[in-house]
């Protein structure tokens, strides 16, 4: 059986979509594993499933590149945007469900195979202090740790620390290293699931805006943030000490190929 599939990437966050209105692929944690894998298979940092959904434009179902099905991923959720528009589903604006809830979506603009997509997170607030560093849920779990030139910073090693220690390791957490720099935020992630460093994690970057206004290290509302992979923006209200709402993540996607493969 062979599958169409549509590689995306949002600031070089990767993965593999697929369009599931006919429920025609099987979600197998070993399958996806193997499509996600960057020597064997396709690759990518994780696969979305486009399924129907009464009442939305499309339900979003997403997978890291180990097989299981995760929690929201922000840079997925901007590429499934566009992928959608692609298919004719929406036109500039959309409203759809991920495993965190509802979610909307504007495209402000586009070229031929690129477009800057902003997308409404969820409400967030219960930021806890751990130590000298910061734990949140902007639909996905997060762990910020502000430090020193973040360019030379060890991620993987140090990421992978903070991940498999207690009490994230049955669970698990993402890892952000994130340094100020005048206005602006320079973060690096360590992603669970990838276990690795991703170019850049939509999650993760709201996260560590949010905490970055909290701390009171920044005090406008609109954050610039540069990851590996590319610009990002984050934008919020803040009108109760730690409870931050209409949390707006935004910045650029592409669609880098398409094709089929037999499975």
């Amino acid at each position: 059986m062979y599958i169409s599939f549509f590689k995306y990437q949002g600031t070089g966050n990767d993965f593999i979509i697929i369009d599931n209105r006919k429920f025609e692929f099987k979600a197998e944690a070993s399958l996806i594993a193997d499509l996600c894998d960057r020597r064997f298979g396709i690759g990518a940092d994780g696969l979305i499933l486009l399924q129907s959904e009464p009442g939305y434009d499309f339900r979003m179902i997403y997978y890291n590149s180990d097989g299981k099905e995760s929690t929201m991923c922000g840079n997925g959720g901007r590429c499934i945007v566009y992928f959608a528009q692609k298919l004719g589903i929406i036109q500039n604006e959309a409203k759809f469900l991920a495993i965190d809830g509802e979610h909307t979506a504007i495209i402000r603009h586009q070229e031929e195979r690129t477009a800057f997509v902003g997308l409404q997170m969820k409400d967030v607030s219960g930021i806890e202090k751990v130590g000298n560093d910061w734990v949140l849920d902007t639909g996905s779990p997060h762990y910020v740790q502000f430090v020193e030139q973040v360019s030379t910073f060890q991620v993987d090693t140090e990421g992978r620390a903070i991940r498999q220690s207690q009490p994230f390791l049955e669970k698990g957490i993402n890892v952000n290293f994130v340094e100020k720099k005048n206005s602006r935020l320079q973060i690096r992630t360590y992603e669970r699931g990838v276990e690795a460093e991703t170019l850049s994690c939509g999650t993760g970057v709201t996260a560590s805006a949010l905490v970055a206004h909290f701390a009171g290290l920044i005090s406008q509302t609109d954050i610039a943030i540069k990851t590996p992979g590319g610009e990002l923006e984050v934008s919020f209200e803040s009108n109760t000490k730690g409870h931050y709402s209409n949390v707006w993540l935004s910045g650029e996607v592409g669609l880098v190929f398409s094709g089929q493969i037999e499975i």
